[in-house]
């Protein structure tokens, strides 16, 4: 393994760990089922995919070259991150314990939200894969961070789609593991009381990153 390539892992993997509202959306969703956990994860990996496509095909580079076109994707990407955010608020406010039969809530480790069973593998793949497919900030990321690791004199073709393999495959193992991580904690993270205060500081994040994404497309 050259030189080169040693260094691109270590930025690579820090770039896919680096915690943000990928890593918030399935850590989110692992609270309700390890299945909704892995198909998010497994969604962002796809969304990764798709950056990674762009950039080795070169069509990253028209989005920033049209100003529109990359504010619009990053209206929408800012847009759905805010639903998102906002969508857990309201479901940490809502949810409830199971009741002990005198119409008190109980914090019984098992007690799920009904919003959180609700969270079908489907939906969990299409969250993960349209909270990264819809960051505007990866493809210039991938354009800018690819092409500083082709050797040169190397093919860039080969070399760009090794790069883009080796972080997809990285993203593959971090958010699974995440996913599954958390449903290991889970009958300590599922309590009701930490479930919500979990699912609120999330939504609080993913509320925040989308407004400051919003508000920075159209401030601009």
């Amino acid at each position: 393994m050259d030189a080169q390539l040693t260094a691109f892992l270590g930025v690579a993997a820090a770039m896919v760990a680096l915690p943000g509202a990928d890593f918030t959306v399935v850590v989110r969703n692992a609270l309700a089922s390890r299945s909704a956990g892995v198909a998010t994860a497994l969604g962002v990996a796809g969304g990764l995919l798709v950056h990674t496509a762009l950039a080795v095909a070169g069509l990253a580079a028209v989005l920033v070259a049209v100003p529109v076109l990359f504010r619009t994707v990053q209206l929408l990407g800012g847009a759905y991150v805010l639903y998102l955010g906002i969508s857990a608020l309201r479901s940490a406010r809502h949810r409830k314990g199971p009741t002990n039969g005198t119409g008190t809530t109980t914090d019984h480790p098992d007690g799920m939200a009904s919003a959180e069973a609700a969270v079908g593998t489907r939906r969990a793949l299409r969250q993960g894969f349209l909270t990264n497919a819809l960051n505007p900030k990866a493809p210039v990321l991938f354009l800018s961070l690819l092409p500083q690791f082709v050797p040169a004199g190397a093919a860039p073709l080969p070399r760009t789609v090794l790069l883009a393999a080796i972080v997809v495959l990285l993203a593959l193992i971090w958010f699974p593991a995440v996913a599954l991580l958390v449903d290991r904690l889970g009958r300590w993270l599922r309590r009701p009381r930490t479930a919500r205060a979990i699912e609120g500081g999330s939504g609080a994040a993913l509320t925040v990153l989308g407004a400051v994404l919003v508000t920075g497309t159209l401030l601009h």
